[in-house]
């Protein structure tokens, strides 16, 4: 199992916790200037032209405000929002009873979209162009279609993998929000606002150590201030930056924000492996997790701090992430890049 305190993927227990936290506002979101500039012009052309807002798709990874932004959208709209998800849209008619129970001018919201059943991806086709459906009535040589018209709303996809997206559902989409991850300062402005939101007094320099090792996410940066918190309410520690290393050190966060299976993945590769090149299945039975795990959780990360690569023969470790291992670096590890 990995890490869940740099796992971004929500826990039941966390969605609570995060959402007491959320922004309420486009003005109080941190982060994803564009984005957010974006958002606000077409939900100001909406409100001038006094119509539904365009649908809108909003891709990225884990833990960067997808949820948020949806919600945001929704209060900015001034309209209701409902909230679904692919996994629970199995069959057409799911979505005909969601679809039809839709007031003008609400906001639905469907997380994780890519995973909606194929039937109810092509009736959402005709939802999202014309706002209407088409209901099969009886089967067989008697079977008649009957269009059912639906009140105009505006639908927010949220995906972590928009290539899984078919094109004619991608391009139904009057906008596309591509969410990056957060640079250090702005998730320092996040722990900030959470902080002083959870009555909390942290030092900036401690403040800036957190943003760190948050991997980039909104979401790991609000678990590991909560966890800090945490150490300090029963240690009685002082909320400065040896504090704050001394609370990570024990939820095993070092320095780059690798916990402890990013550790023993790259430890395998450079040490058992010697830098590789390493097929995934043999990785994973060297570190005891789940092939799926390590390179849907494990893997991007240190491929985007440039620790480990991905060679067609299997994955390697690179220089840095020799060095970050306590290995010796050696000339074969880029062998294959």
């Amino acid at each position: 199992m990995s890490d869940p305190l740099t796992d971004p993927a929500a826990t039941p227990d966390e969605i609570a916790f995060e959402g007491a936290l959320r922004p309420t506002s486009l003005a109080e979101f941190v982060g994803q200037p564009k984005v957010r500039g974006q958002l606000e012009v077409l939900l100001q052309a909406a409100r001038m032209q006094e119509r539904t807002p365009d649908h809108i798709l909003l891709a990225g990874p884990p833990g960067l405000g997808k949820t948020t932004l949806a919600t945001i959208i929704g209060a900015e709209t001034g309209r209701p929002i409902r909230y679904s998800s692919g996994p629970a849209i199995q069959h057409a008619g799911d979505l005909a009873a969601v679809l039809s129970a839709l007031v003008p001018g609400e906001v639905l919201f469907v997380d994780e979209i890519h995973r909606m059943a194929r039937s109810a991806e092509e009736m959402l086709y005709l939802a999202m162009e014309d706002f209407r459906i088409d209901i099969m009535v009886g089967k067989g040589a008697g079977a008649a279609s009957i269009p059912l018209e639906l009140a105009p709303f505006t639908l927010v996809g949220a995906t972590t993998r928009s290539g899984m997206l078919p094109a004619p559902l991608r391009d139904r989409f009057g906008f596309t929000a591509h969410l990056e991850f957060y640079d250090p300062a702005d998730l320092e402005r996040v722990l900030a606002r959470s902080s002083r939101l959870m009555d909390l007094t942290i030092e900036p320099a401690a403040l800036a150590e957190l943003a760190g090792r948050s991997r980039g996410t909104p979401r790991i940066a609000n678990r590991l201030l909560r966890r800090v918190r945490d150490w300090l309410l029963v240690h009685e520690g002082s909320s400065d930056l040896e504090g704050v290393r001394a609370a990570l050190e024990l939820y095993d966060v070092d320095e780059a924000g690798l916990d402890r299976i990013d550790r023993a993945v790259l430890h395998a590769i450079a040490h058992r492996f010697t830098g590789g090149p390493v097929g995934l299945s043999t990785l994973a039975a060297a570190v005891g997790e789940e092939a799926d795990t390590i390179e849907s959780v494990v893997e991007p990360f240190l491929v985007r701090e440039g620790l480990i690569g991905r060679t067609p023969r299997g994955r390697i470790a690179t220089p840095t992430g020799m060095r970050h291992a306590g290995a010796q670096t050696q000339d074969a590890t880029l062998d294959g890049v």
